[in-house]
């Protein structure tokens, strides 16, 4: 009996690891997550048992997509993973400590070819191949989640510098002895602002700092986090307004540095606080034109990614299989 060719057509894994749960699924050349379902990160103690629970629901996944014949290799994306070495290093948020190499470990299990990348990287490719980035050859990816995290596209490659760990734009000092950031030990990053983190931490500051009315006085201060203030700022609420106006103009002066530094057609924004919109995207418009020469401005667009959240970091993963053909 013949089969069709879509029947045999060849598919790609992808996994995205995260500090409290991975994502993981199969997907097609043209970005259908055929199957996906996802596990908890953090009960693994041992990279090990981790490796085995993945294997475990990956093989019913791989059982339904047609059998391991179909599978043309794993992408992974996750914190700190180098897509030189295949390791993951010194993550701060993985429960497994020092040097892990994943690639390896995961190509032993599955017996299939594996690309590692970080998390954002992962994300960067997923939006080229399938997403906003679409036919773009130089654009920026941001993700503004609990943390900053950022891909840099240009000349139509990733930029991965000489070890591997290039685009950390998050970590990049916005402001000189600024806000400390518990995690590097370091002041002023772009990281300790204009994240969901970041929002919480300034929201606290000009709670403090002034005796502005707002209704995120009444608020459990452990409770209050960027939703909270999005909450407030559709409300009205001038002090949430205000907080999202700051965040914005950090993240706008931000931009314009990584601007003038690759050129970009576009900068694509990904992650909770983009559900902010226009509250975050307007002040961050206006502050990264502000803060262009005059030969970037008004030159590049900022977009916010279309990639559904819930697929998105599995899409981004499987694109690494497709690029390395």
């Amino acid at each position: 009996m013949a089969t069709t060719s879509a029947a045999m057509e060849p598919l790609a894994i992808g996994i995205d690891i995260g500090g409290t749960g991975t994502k993981f699924g199969i997907v097609d050349r043209v970005g259908n997550v055929l199957f996906s379902s996802e596990m908890s990160t953090r009960k693994h103690a041992e990279v090990e048992t981790f490796i085995d629970e993945l294997y475990h629901h990956l093989s019913d996944l791989i059982a339904k997509a047609g059998g391991v014949g179909r599978m043309k290799g794993i992408g992974v994306g996750a914190p700190n993973g180098n897509y030189y070495t295949g390791t993951i290093e010194y993550a701060p948020n993985l429960p497994w400590k020092g040097i892990i190499p994943l690639a390896k470990m995961i190509e032993d299990k599955f017996k299939l070819p594996v690309t590692l990348t970080n998390d954002a990287n992962a994300a960067a490719i997923g939006e080229m191949m399938y997403g906003a980035a679409k036919g773009m050859n130089d654009f920026i990816m941001i993700t503004l989640g609990t943390g900053v995290g950022s891909g840099i596209v240009a000349n139509g490659k990733l930029v991965y510098g000489h070890d591997g760990f290039a685009g950390e734009l998050g970590h990049t000092i916005i402001i000189p002895d600024g806000r400390m950031h518990d995690g590097t030990g370091k002041k002023g990053s772009l990281e300790s602002y204009a994240s969901a983190t970041g929002v919480r931490l300034t929201t606290l500051e000009l709670l403090e700092k002034s005796d502005q009315p707002s209704w995120l006085r009444n608020v459990p201060v452990d409770e209050i986090d960027s939703k909270k203030v999005y909450d407030a700022a559709m409300e009205g609420d001038e002090l949430a307004k205000s907080i999202f106006e700051y965040t914005g103009k950090i993240l706008g002066l931000a931009l314009a540095n990584f601007v003038m530094f690759s050129s970009p057609e576009a900068i694509v924004l990904f992650g909770g606080l983009t559900k902010a919109g226009d509250l975050i995207l307007k002040p961050t418009r206006e502050s990264m034109e502000e803060n262009l020469i005059q030969v970037f401005q008004n030159k590049v667009k900022i977009l916010v990614s279309h990639l559904k959240e819930s697929d998105a970091a599995i899409l981004g993963a499987s694109a690494l299989v497709w690029e390395k053909q």
